[in-house]
């Protein structure tokens, strides 16, 4: 792919050498459209192509001069000969949410790396908006009775609705703070655990700080936005699953590894009035033969929670800004800093 280079700089200011680094499908969302490529453009003397893992080695020769990256999805993990190729990199403005794959080199060398996690949190925090406050109406439950009973005798049990209830966090980074302040509009009590969670951040937040059983024991919702990280896997098991209130639900939106699945679809199993709604497993897709394609009461989605469609251009938005600042020598809000990846999601 080809891009097209201004033939003047803007108001006859330096710019810095940029070029774009990516690989992916735009069908779910292009994350430079809408102008947006264009605006960057505007901003920096622009490689005139795509750069990606496939076509690298051809364009090596004429990056020489690059500053800087714009990225999203099929961002390469660099190597020697990346760096080698590129010695004026200096910032890395990536237009996605998890920079696990290749930020660590990056990150080693000094590069400066800008992530858009916090734009991409906001289509999971209301997608779990959503689950939660048709979980509260008993809606999940009562549809599988409705089908079963093909009676009015399928909503007979305790609904509580919004008023008053309570919502369970687990993990309050990004997704999780964002979701918080949108069930502030509702008359909910939210309680939360999170090990980084302060109480001063908890108070500002309005949030209960518990500990893990409780937000289980407690939540008539349990949202899990743990990062993935190696200290989190297998950490929601049985104990947790036997806690939950009758009628309760647990939405997973952080990662599959977290829950210890055989537990999950046990608990399932021995108490219908259970729902699970899990965007993610593990591993994905589930094999043909798991348990979680049957259990009528685990609702099973395609990891469908992140950006999407024309959301996709609020992830360029935000890298456009940092760009913007770093360009100017203004303070960066979204550097993915050694301490900030080891513990991000």
């Amino acid at each position: 792919m080809s891009i097209k280079r201004p033939a003047a700089e803007k108001d006859g200011a330096m710019r810095r050498k940029a070029a774009f680094f990516y690989d992916y499908p735009a069908s779910d969302g292009d994350v430079y459209g809408q102008g947006r490529r264009e605006r960057i453009a505007s901003l920096a003397e622009m490689y005139p192509h795509v750069v990606h893992a496939g076509n690298f080695d051809q364009h090596a020769p004429k990056l020489g001069d690059i500053e800087a990256i714009f990225a999203t999805w099929g961002m390469i993990r660099f190597e020697d000969r990346h760096f080698k190729a590129m010695p004026k990199l200096q910032a890395v403005f990536y237009s996605a949410g998890n920079v696990k794959a290749f930020a660590e080199p990056l990150i080693q060398r000094g590069v400066i790396l800008v992530s858009a996690w916090e734009a991409n949190a906001i289509p999971v925090a209301e997608m779990c908006l959503s689950q939660i406050l048709l979980s509260l109406r008993g809606y999940f439950r009562s549809v599988r009775q409705y089908r079963q009973l093909r009676s009015f005798d399928a909503k007979k049990f305790h609904r509580t609705g919004v008023n008053g209830e309570t919502v369970g966090m687990i993990g309050m980074g990004k997704i999780g703070t964002r979701l918080t302040r949108l069930l502030a509009d509702y008359p909910l009590k939210v309680i939360a655990h999170d090990p980084f969670l302060t109480a001063e951040r908890a108070a500002a937040l309005k949030v209960e700080r518990v500990s893990l059983y409780q937000v289980f024991e407690r939540a008539l919702v349990v949202c899990n936005h743990i990062p993935d990280i190696a200290t989190t896997k297998g950490v929601l098991g049985a104990r947790q699953f036997r806690a939950m209130r009758d009628g309760a639900t647990f939405i997973n939106t952080g990662r599959g590894a977290q829950v210890v699945e055989d537990d999950l679809v046990a608990a399932l199993r021995a108490r219908p009035d259970l729902t699970a709604l899990v965007d993610v497993t593990w591993p994905e897709p589930p094999p043909p033969d798991s348990a979680l394609w049957q259990l009528p009461n685990l609702v099973i989605s395609p990891h469908i929670g992140g950006t999407v469609g024309d959301e996709a251009v609020r992830l360029a938005d935000l890298a456009i800004a940092e760009y913007e600042a770093w360009a100017a020598g203004r303070p960066l809000r979204h550097q993915v800093t050694a301490e900030v990846l080891a513990t991000m999601g």
